[in-house]
């Protein structure tokens, strides 16, 4: 009987065998090359207390991840759509950051500043709970390199992934501690930092309204978070503007960024 094709697989036996060992990401990427063609991909490993783990990059184009840990790590990570995830405990499976990120997130300043110029065009991160206080983010993305968004046959191919990577990633990261400490207050962390080093008092609520904008949410979304009217969010706004002596979004992102990579 003459042998069927079966490159995807022997890639992902490939994978299988590797685990727990040397060479389980390499494997993995050549799995994803053959199904997905991403441009890149990044492991993270998010805590509950700590900056994100970066366990793994491979890519393409080097702009991708130029600024991976002297802005991202170092705390604009607390502004991600991902994060955001590791915080509510979204359940496992595959997320598409144009799914799941805020409603004015690419007219955010986190976006035009830091995402933007990663020149990431799309992105699709597996999210899996191997520990408790941890996920894994396996982040899949398509960049200047090619240029392009992923296809929906290759959304539906994700889907069908998910279960199967999460059980990989499981079994090969189950070592990983679990995180220690109690869940941070990154609200908390800002205004600490903005009493520390400006003498800025900000209330709890300015702090979350601080950090809500800087995610990305409009007035709308911000109000459905916190449960009020939109009305009642631009008095929320102006009073944190006057509180910090700023008058635009830009003015915002330039003085608290710097208080996040401090917390």
């Amino acid at each position: 009987m003459e042998a069927l094709p079966n490159l995807s697989e022997s890639r992902l036996a490939e994978v299988i065998a590797r685990i727990g060992g040397e060479g389980f990401e390499s494997a993995l990427w050549d799995f994803f090359l053959g199904l997905v063609r991403p441009d890149n991909l990044v492991i993270l490993a998010y805590r509950d207390a700590g900056p994100p783990l970066v366990l793994y990059r491979r890519f393409v184009h080097p702009q991708v991840f130029s600024e991976l840990e002297n802005t991202y790590v170092a705390g604009a990570f607390r502004l991600d759509p991902y994060y955001d995830l590791h915080r509510r405990r979204a359940p496992e499976g595959a997320y598409r950051l144009l799914d799941i990120a805020p409603d004015a997130f690419q007219r955010s300043r986190y976006f035009i500043e830091y995402y933007d110029q990663t020149t990431l065009v799309d992105e699709i991160t597996f999210v899996v709970w191997p520990a408790p206080g941890v996920s894994l983010n396996l982040c899949l993305g398509r960049d200047a390199t090619s240029g392009r968004a992923f296809s929906a046959s290759e959304m539906e191919c994700f889907q069908r992934l998910a279960p199967v990577i999460a059980a990989l990633a499981r079994a090969h990261w189950r070592g990983i501690a679990e995180s220690v400490g109690p869940a941070e207050d990154t609200a908390g962390v800002l205004a600490a930092s903005a009493a520390a080093r400006h003498g800025i008092s900000l209330s709890p609520r300015q702090a979350e309204v601080a950090l809500l904008i800087l995610r990305g949410h409009s007035t709308v979304s911000i109000g459905l978070r916190l449960g009020v009217s939109p009305q009642t969010v631009k008095v929320f706004r102006r009073q944190l503007y006057a509180r910090c002596g700023i008058s635009s979004q830009a003015e915002l992102f330039a003085l608290m960024l710097p208080l996040l990579k401090a917390g």
